[in-house]
């Protein structure tokens, strides 16, 4: 079964760092990456950063903390995340697409923003 698979989440102090990542099991090349969103809870899931098409778009929230990358030769999305403040703690889930157009959504990783 082809699914995303996230992982690189954990419990960093505020101020720390942590980089996500983002791949496709299964069948490497089948989902391409393109996002990442983040759901706090009680919160709905939005979203935080999406490379699509050579073009970047990030949440005002993120702007100048996080970095989104991918590296194309494994099909995986990175999201470098600096400076992290307790309102960043959340479930990170990210989002891909298939060839024939299909959406796809990881299983999610937890970050946590703790002293």
């Amino acid at each position: 079964q082809v699914q995303l698979v996230e992982s690189g989440g954990g419990l960093v102090q505020p101020g720390g760092s942590l980089r996500l990542s983002c791949a496709a099991s299964g069948s490497l090349f089948s989902i391409l990456p393109k996002g990442w969103y983040r759901q706090a809870p009680g919160n709905s899931r939005e979203l935080v950063a999406i490379s699509s098409g050579g073009t970047t778009t990030y949440a005002d929230s993120v702007k100048g903390r996080f970095t989104i990358t991918r590296d194309n030769a494994k099909n995986t999305l990175y999201l470098q995340m600096n400076n992290l403040q307790p309102e960043d703690t959340a479930v990170y889930y990210c989002n891909g697409q298939s060839a024939r157009g299909t959406w796809y959504w990881g299983q999610g990783t937890q970050v946590t923003v703790s002293s």
